[in-house]
């Protein structure tokens, strides 16, 4: 027997009201930028409440990478469009952009005070490293999705080395990434 439409909705906006709260708090209390946000997500919605695998995390965080914009909040909308659709979507860029205008606001108005105080200086160092072992971190967690064979490894050195020199966009590497891809998948799946 099917769950009547009254439950499931009542789980729906269930979900996506823990889903605003998390996001909002990841939102509020992560430093580092867009790969520290992905290692909270990935903590919270795949390993603790099972909302999406690691593979469709992998997924959503390459899609949102390729596309222009802010990069959190696209994974961000294509994350909470996983979990509820459009308005899944609105709530998860909301959820995680609120926190940083907030935060921004607020700095803005001192930011002429503290701007060169030693004290504040000395926190951004410690700040800064601390954002490295958490980047590493989850990008060590998500090879285990993405590096599936040696094609990928070969795809995913060259593409590194491509970054590392700065001589290609990092759009047209995903595009190139994912033609290679198709070609040498395509033809071993004609083998």
């Amino acid at each position: 027997m099917s769950a009547s439409p009254a439950p499931r909705a009542a789980c729906s906006a269930r979900k996506l009201a823990t889903m605003f709260l998390v996001l909002l708090k990841i939102g509020a209390l992560t430093f580092g930028g867009g790969w520290s946000v992905i290692a909270q997500m990935e903590q919270e919605f795949v390993k603790k409440r099972g909302y999406l695998s690691q593979e469709k995390l992998l997924d959503i965080i390459t899609v949102g990478r390729s596309l222009p914009g802010i990069m959190i909040i696209n994974i961000g909308v294509l994350f909470g469009h996983h979990v509820g659709g459009v308005l899944g979507g609105v709530l998860a860029a909301f959820a995680i952009a609120i926190p940083s205008i907030v935060t921004l606001c607020v700095v803005a108005l001192f930011y002429g005070s503290v701007k060169d105080n030693a004290h504040v200086q000395r926190m951004l160092v410690g700040v800064r490293a601390s954002v490295v072992p958490i980047v590493i971190g989850a990008a060590l967690k998500l090879r285990e999705g993405a590096l599936v064979d040696k094609t990928a490894i070969v795809i995913a050195a060259v593409g590194f080395a491509l970054c590392l020199s700065g001589r290609i966009n990092n759009l047209l590497l995903v595009l190139a990434a994912g033609v290679a891809g198709l070609i040498i998948q395509g033809r071993r799946a004609t083998r």
